[in-house]
């Protein structure tokens, strides 16, 4: 009895620590700009300043919750444009040594100005929490016992007022040890500096930390902790030392139970904490002088690779100039990717051995940027030689070349020799008996140039390497846990959407007919999936350019918004065709349609037509309309994307997906979406009809070849969902509705599930801010707010489900595993490489969404909602049953799996029960 216990003893021990740092909190204080929410958002505390933080970006959306507002409260902070407003008669000290002006905390008026001037506006802005600093400066000024007695009294009232007013909101505070046993209820956690390292703040500037100061602080931080408040220990470090030298400190911070975090003084770099994010950020150096990122291949294709292994691709104009190294810290890679050279070598050349001090792998994508006629291109160990020779044979080839195009052997130029190679992944034998290597894997990285990296054959544009091996072993990438935005609890996604244009448009062989009474009779009511529909307000509105059959309009798109399979959208008012050509909120005629007396406005055509659409077409109970397909050449500019974001409108459009059989290319797939500032449009899964059908001039019947794009999008990568984007205007020919309707047919057959776009929106947007961290085979992953799936890149994966209590299923596809989770945003699992979860009852699929998800372990309760007849699949282990409400109106079971299928129902609760 004694043993059994002792083992019952030691299984729940380590259970206590399963995950180790992964649950352990952590914190994070960044003051610097163009904050990256990949890296901060696995923290329990995020405190930033304020006024660099773009409130309308999706990760401040997703992270806003645990993120803190800087205040200083007893000090001006010059930095804040607010302060400016501070009355003079406010200041009681000037301390030029201490380079600070003190402020009367006793002064009402002066604690009501940081109510309505430094804390109510961010608020407004969406900050719902706040970290005070400068709490003790009142020690600078105060003369006698009786004056700091005063001012630590004001200082009481001020942050019980503060919780009064806000009582929502969570407050952390700099020091403020003499306030803490009237204010502790009031508190999230206490942030201290340097109580091992650095510079700490005394009452009279700056010293070394002593013996003597520790065990005085001790005092307070053991009163702090009966009061169950954490504890924040920030301390400075050189941004250097930060790899090898911070982990002592952690852990010696953590041995006296506080929350760690070590950086550089000015808090401008990514520190390190109890736990750390994944580096998920790849720096790719462009050139758009000529050519907009959209059309760089260098974001078409590197995007879509990276994106695919689960980093992302941060673009980064070298007209900007290079960056300072401090801004390089967090990247996992640097791709020099330039289709000019860059104008001075020298410059280039030691930013680069800066970045590869940093220990961050280089590489240099189709050529050498310039550095191939300097000495720079020598000291990093690569000899170019040029001599014009003609025979040439392969003398090395890896098996990650040949990927779509075997390399070429016509003549070269130039001869490359290179010095401390670490693999040779292209390496030619030159008519004279010397060797050249045109791609590698070197000590700082890796290259492939010229007919190495892609080569264009009849227009198109083929990958003679494998990118997805080559840019993970050059920039030696961590292989990732990935978030996944094509697949949804096992099954594919399927959505539809829909470009107003040709709303207009006459039937051909019944011109009484209209397109848009077409596709709602003969494809929106039949097939019953998600449909995403947008109009042109100038082609349905009175005041549009069609008055005369606005009426009828406006009645065919109310009939088609009163269906339960269609949600709204806008294709904007005037339909611009170049959005790059909005300058001063004004586009000259010619680049949209012509409505009389119209004045253009990004209001009118975004905002406007999307209030018009909910006023005046949708029927009440309704979802809004709240998002925008864009028009014409699809690529918005900053001005666009920042109103939408600004306005909580959606957006999709762009990218152009087309890969068919005759062009079975990795570049004819998009990646997810493009990113201007702190913005990104949204791409569409595949290309619509105008582009199967050579820009609808026919044959008219083309767009049965996205059949094709989706099976090529599927495999051996799935890439994309399935996405039918089509045009109002498909209804106005016979052939192309017929091709409509081979399109559906094939698509509702398939394994998937149907959502709408305005969800498959919100997943992409949160592939971009998801934050991951993991200790060897345990991950946590957070900012999963619309996306609950993750990829495993390997057949037969699975996890530990007694330590991944979110995963709801397991499905096996090709040579991908895809976790199914519940509806949390934070996620722990552990993943693992054998059969025990077999011993376990799992979905395996579903074509509804989760939206209870209860495990206790021994039973558990899914509830799914959707939008189709349910159709359910579930790995049920021996000794367990599987209860469904409603009953379902068939159950097929085999040796692995129960299938359970329903008629006419789009919802149930399935409960496992288990002995």
């Amino acid at each position: 009895m004694i043993f059994l216990y002792k083992i019952l003893i030691v299984q729940i021990l380590l259970i206590s620590t399963l995950f180790g740092a992964l649950k352990d909190k952590s914190a994070m204080v960044y003051y610097g700009e163009n904050i990256s929410y990949s890296m901060v958002g696995i923290h329990d505390y995020i405190i930033v300043q304020p006024e660099l933080i773009n409130v309308y970006s999706h990760g401040f959306k997703i992270y806003k919750e645990k993120m803190y507002a800087y205040v200083s409260i007893n000090e001006i902070d010059e930095n804040i444009k607010e302060y400016q407003y501070v009355d003079e008669s406010w200041i009681v000290s000037e301390n030029k040594d201490w380079g600070s002006k003190v402020l009367d905390i006793k002064n009402r008026d002066y604690q009501e100005f940081i109510f309505k001037r430094l804390i109510e506006p961010r608020i407004k802005d969406g900050f719902q929490n706040f970290f005070f600093d400068t709490l003790d400066s009142y020690h600078l000024v105060a003369k006698t016992k009786e004056e700091k007695e005063a001012s630590r009294l004001e200082l009481v009232h001020f942050i019980n007022e503060f919780h009064k007013r806000y009582p929502t909101s969570k407050l952390i505070i700099n020091r403020g040890f003499e306030v803490i046993d009237d204010v502790h209820n009031s508190l999230e956690a206490v942030l201290f500096e340097s109580y091992y390292t650095g510079i700490a703040t005394d009452h009279t500037g700056y010293k070394k930390i002593s013996d003597s100061d520790r065990e005085w602080l001790d005092i307070y931080l053991d009163k702090i902790k009966k009061y169950n408040i954490d504890i924040i220990s920030l301390e400075y470090m050189d941004a250097n030392d930060l790899k090898n030298k911070s982990q002592k400190i952690i852990d010696k911070i953590k041995q006296r139970k506080m929350i760690p975090y070590v950086s550089n003084r000015a808090l401008t770099i990514y520190g390190k904490s109890s736990k750390n994010a994944v580096k998920r950020e790849v720096f790719t150096l462009i050139d758009e002088t000529a050519t907009d990122r959209m059309d760089l291949f260098s974001h078409r294709q590197g995007a879509l690779v990276l994106e695919y292994l689960g980093y992302i691709q941060k673009l980064y104009d070298v007209n900007q100039g290079l960056p300072e190294m401090d801004t390089m810290r967090h990247y996992s890679g640097v791709i020099i990717w330039l289709e000019r050279y860059y104008h001075t070598p020298k410059i280039l050349f030691e930013w680069l051995k800066k970045v590869e001090l940093l220990g961050i792998k280089i590489v240099f994508a189709y050529n050498f940027s310039g550095l191939e006629n300097s000495k720079y291109l020598k000291k990093l160990g690569i000899k170019i030689i040029s001599k014009a020779q003609e025979k040439i044979k392969i003398l090395v080839q890896d098996k990650m070349m040949a990927y779509e195009v075997e390399p070429s052997l016509s003549r070269t130029n130039n001869r490359i020799k290179v010095k401390n190679l670490v693999k040779p992944l292209l390496k030619y034998k030159l008519e004279d008996g010397k060797s050249s290597t045109i791609a590698g894997i070197t000590q700082w990285g890796g290259y492939a140039v010229n007919e190495s990296f892609i080569i264009e054959l009849n227009q198109d544009n083929l990958w003679v390497v494998n990118p997805f091996e080559f840019f993970k072993q050059t920039l030696r990438l961590k292989t990732l846990i990935v978030p996944d935005v094509t697949t949804e609890n096992g099954k594919r996604l399927l959505f539809a959407h829909v470009d107003g244009d040709g709303m207009i448009n006459r039937v051909e062989g019944n011109q009484n007919r209209f397109s848009g009474e077409v596709i709602l009779n003969q494809i929106l009511k039949p097939y019953k999936i998600p449909h995403s529909i947008s109009f042109i307000g100038a082609e349905i509105d009175a005041d549009g350019l069609y008055p005369e059959i606005s009426e009828k309009m406006t009645r065919i798109a109310k009939d088609i918004y009163k269906l339960d399979n269609v949600e709204a959208a806008t294709h904007t008012f005037t339909h611009p065709f170049r959005w790059d050509k909005i300058i001063n909120d004004n586009l000259d005629k010619k680049y949209r349609l012509k409505v009389q007396n119209y004045k253009f406005s990004l209001e009118r055509e975004l905002s406007q037509s999307i209030r018009d659409i909910n006023k005046n077409l949708i029927p009440k109970n309704k979802l809004l309309a709240k998002t925008v397909f864009w028009s014409g050449n699809c690529m918005p500019r900053i001005n666009a994307l920042e109103h939408i974001y600004k306005n909580g409108i959606l957006n999709m459009n762009g990218g152009d997906t087309s890969i068919t059989i005759n062009n079975p290319w990795l570049s004819y797939i998009a990646p997810l979406g493009v990113e201007r500032g702190d913005y990104y449009q949204i791409y569409t899964g595949a290309q619509n009809e105008n582009i199967y059908t050579n820009d609808w001039l026919g044959p008219f019947w083309g767009f049965k070849k996205v059949v094709q794009t989706f099976k090529l999008t599927n495999s051996p990568r799935r890439l994309k969902p399935i996405d039918i984007y089509y045009h109002i205007y498909s209804g106005s020919k016979m052939a192309s509705l017929k091709a409509l309707k081979y399109v559906f047919n094939w698509a509702i057959k398939q394994d998937v599930m149907p959502i709408f776009i305005s969800e498959y929106i919100l997943k992409v947007m949160d592939y971009y801010v998801v934050s991951m961290a993991n200790n060897k085979n345990d991950w946590l992953v957070d900012g999963m707010n619309d996306l609950t799936t993750i990829r495993i890149e390997k057949e037969g994966a699975s996890v530990d489900f007694s330590k991944s209590k979110s995963v709801t299923g397991i499905q096996h596809f090709e040579n991908h595993t895809y976790l199914s989770l519940d509806n949390s945003t934070k996620h722990y699992f552990t993943t693992s490489n054998n059969d025990d979860y077999k011993d376990e009852s799992y979905l395996i699929s579903s074509n509804a969404k989760t939206v209870v998800y209860k495990n206790n372990g021994k039973n558990k309760r899914i509830s799914f909602k959707g939008y189709v007849e349910l159709k359910l699949d579930f790995h049920i282990a021996d000794g367990c049953k599987i209860y469904s409400k409603p009953r379902a109106r068939k159950i097929k079971r085999d040796s692995y799996s129960t299938k359970l299928s329903y008629r006419n129902i789009k919802s149930a609760v399935i409960d496992i029960k288990c002995k």
